[in-house]
């Protein structure tokens, strides 16, 4: 895409969600459900029909590869997700397969259990309280919108971006979600990320490259920055640099639904506080396991299996048996995943 055609699609973009500055959306919501008769289902790839999505939601998703829900997730049921990772950075409690990760300038000396060290939680499906919000009609209400009815929870984090240290690890390169999947297709995957207070650019937004759900899966690694990277944030080594970059101003509630295909990334947290948002991975159970054997996800593969491996001993595990273990049904019935 040249700069002219990126610089297009930016200005509709921008003008559909009502915003005023380039660059930057902020949460809007769409309400009513528009009439699909004068559209044939063929023009539909990443959507389902179910009546939730208004016209006008489905022909943004299908064009962008992200929705912007406002005000989606309550006030008591964030505060609630707030205290349980608060009682599991104090070590209170220690829910099986959970991960707690930490920035990479922490070092093991500084380390005291609070939430100030813990950069990221990951795979809570054994915790029952954060477990709540990839129960949450709410969210499920507007997944299957995406997965059909037989909705598997794949992939959970809690997020808590720390302030920035100085050296930049704060921020997360632009990526794209299936690298990490060795299921598909693709179209049946999505992601909910809900905003546990106010995101913008000062504390590490989320920034979307819209449209590029629609090519492939690029390949991915370990950028090259000075200060360090987060283990497990690899990233694009090659994208296209005129793409319009489109920063997700959001409000506490707010939930982006986005394709996994979807350029996005996250910038540096400049505030002093930490930056936090819920998120999980669903997928239609109709999805299928494949082999990524030979393709440019076999430099993931091999990083998990071996984390696993070292951390519970297991000799023959399988990159199919980690995401079989983390996988929960939540709608429906469980069928391949």
């Amino acid at each position: 895409m040249d700069r002219n055609r990126a610089s297009a699609r930016l200005t509709v973009l921008l003008r559909h969600l009502g915003c005023r500055s380039a660059g930057t959306i902020i949460a809007h919501h769409t309400s009513g459900v528009g009439s699909l008769a004068s559209f044939h289902p063929q023009q539909f790839q990443y959507t389902r029909e179910n009546n939730v999505l208004s016209l006008e939601q489905r022909k943004f998703y299908e064009e962008n590869g992200f929705l912007v829900i406002k005000n989606l997730v309550s006030d008591a049921d964030i505060q609630r997700f707030r205290n349980e990772f608060e009682r599991i950075c104090r070590k209170e409690v220690k829910p099986l397969g959970l991960s707690v990760m930490r920035d990479v300038t922490i070092t093991k000396s500084e380390y005291v259990p609070s939430e100030k060290v813990v950069s990221k939680v990951q795979d809570f499906q054994e915790d029952e309280e954060l477990f709540r919000y990839c129960t949450l009609p709410e969210i499920l209400k507007y997944v299957e919108c995406f997965t059909g009815p037989n909705i598997m929870a794949m992939h959970t984090m809690l997020i808590n971006k720390p302030p920035d240290s100085g050296k930049k690890t704060s921020r997360h390169p632009l990526h794209q979600d299936l690298h990490y999947f060795p299921f598909r297709p693709s179209n049946s995957i999505v992601c909910a990320w809900t905003a546990m207070e106010h995101i913008d650019r000062n504390n590490g937004c989320l920034v979307v490259l819209p449209g590029t759900h629609k090519g492939p899966l690029q390949p991915h690694d370990y950028p090259q920055w000075e200060g360090g990277v987060n283990i497990m944030f690899h990233g694009i080594q090659d994208y296209d640099k005129n793409n319009a970059r489109v920063h997700l101003v959001m409000e506490k509630g707010d939930t982006v639904f986005f394709h996994p295909l979807l350029i996005h990334g996250s910038g540096r947290n400049k505030s002093q506080g930490f930056r936090k948002a819920i998120s999980c991975h669903f997928a239609d159970a109709n999805c299928h396991y494949i082999d990524v054997e030979g393709t440019s996800q076999e430099n993931i593969e091999k990083e998990v299996v071996d984390i696993v491996r070292k951390k519970y001993g297991f000799k023959d595990v399988t990159l199919k048996d980690v995401w079989t273990f983390r996988g929960r049904v939540v709608k429906g019935e469980r069928i391949n995943l």
